[in-house]
């Protein structure tokens, strides 16, 4: 009768389990679209496959012993004075220390190897990009082209990206899960992160730190065209009727949800590092915005940047 009754009971759990799982169906950070998420995909195999050569065992001898050695089974051999032995004290002090060893070495090598801060090129082949973290939106500026929009960003495929972050308000962390790395964005702070897509297509970004009410809706489409769909975004852009000046900026930081994408067509000088002084040195932020002492901001800009790498989920 009892195992009549488990068999139902052992349906009924997988079927739950599966429910729970469904959450899972799309991992995106295992389906790679740059050199750098693919890297990472590695890493995590390389580590999960390794933590199994103790898990698999653990599970299998947990569902075998009891199995052999239950109170029925009187083939089973029985040593009610046995201790210990010197396999099993090897094994399960040499196989950990192996399995150890190896995942620090493999997290060293590729930690120093996949540094955010490690440009992909030389400079004058990167595009670069300026973040700004908002209540609960990105802003996104681009120096050269001298643009800015908000939850959209545009760049051309296979073209190494350099960006420079900060926030506006709390702390938060940028994550374009398919081509990785993932890094916090703070206050009077500037963080690098450099990126690249192998392909043209539409990747989800999002914001990975809770960062109040808006929290689930700060995403934003990542998208990756050729150069010539790149320069016709950029030309759509410019002829934005809004500019964006610190008193834009002003109405622009505060708090909003699911705000649609944005265009600027131009930026004021100084605004990205204007961002972070204002946090050191409030009072002087208009007149650094304005123009007065960009210079002196960008460089105090650089020197207040954090070389900390976001931990991945």
């Amino acid at each position: 009768m009892k195992r009549i009754m488990s068999l139902p009971i052992a349906v009924l759990t997988l079927l739950f389990v599966c429910a729970l799982l469904q959450g899972c169906s799309e991992l995106i950070v295992l389906d790679p679209k740059g050199p750098i998420g693919d890297s990472e995909r590695t890493l995590i195999l390389v580590s999960f496959g390794l933590m199994l050569v103790v898990v698999i065992p653990v599970i299998f001898m947990s569902l075998y012993f009891p199995l052999k050695y239950r109170a029925s089974n009187t083939k089973a051999r029985y040593e009610p004075n046995w201790s210990y032995s010197k396999r099993i004290e090897i094994a399960m002090w040499l196989i950990p220390l192996a399995i150890v060893a190896v995942l620090s070495v493999l997290v060293w090598t590729e930690t120093k190897r996949l540094d955010p801060y490690l440009p992909l090129a030389p400079s004058d082949k990167q595009l670069p990009i300026e973040v700004v973290s908002l209540d609960w939106k990105w802003l996104f500026i681009y120096p050269e082209q001298n643009i800015a929009v908000v939850n959209e960003m545009y760049f051309p495929a296979k073209e190494p990206l350099s960006f420079s972050l900060t926030s506006d308000t709390v702390m938060t962390s940028f994550f374009i899960p398919q081509l990785g790395s993932q890094i916090y964005a703070m206050a009077g702070m500037k963080t690098k992160l450099h990126l690249l897509a192998d392909e043209p297509g539409v990747y989800a970004g999002q914001n990975q730190q809770i960062s109040g009410d808006g929290f689930s809706t700060m995403t934003f489409k990542a998208v990756a065209v050729t150069p010539m769909e790149f320069e016709a975004w950029v030309g759509k852009v410019k002829n934005a009727p809004e500019k964006l000046d610190f008193a834009r900026f002003e109405e622009l930081k505060k708090p909003s949800a699911a705000v649609l994408p944005t265009y600027f067509s131009s930026v004021e000088p100084g605004l990205f590092e204007g961002v972070i002084m204002q946090f050191h040195h409030p009072r002087e932020m208009p007149s650094m915005i304005a123009g007065e002492g960009a210079d002196k901001a960008a460089h105090a800009g650089r020197a207040n940047e954090p070389r900390h790498r976001a931990p991945k989920p």
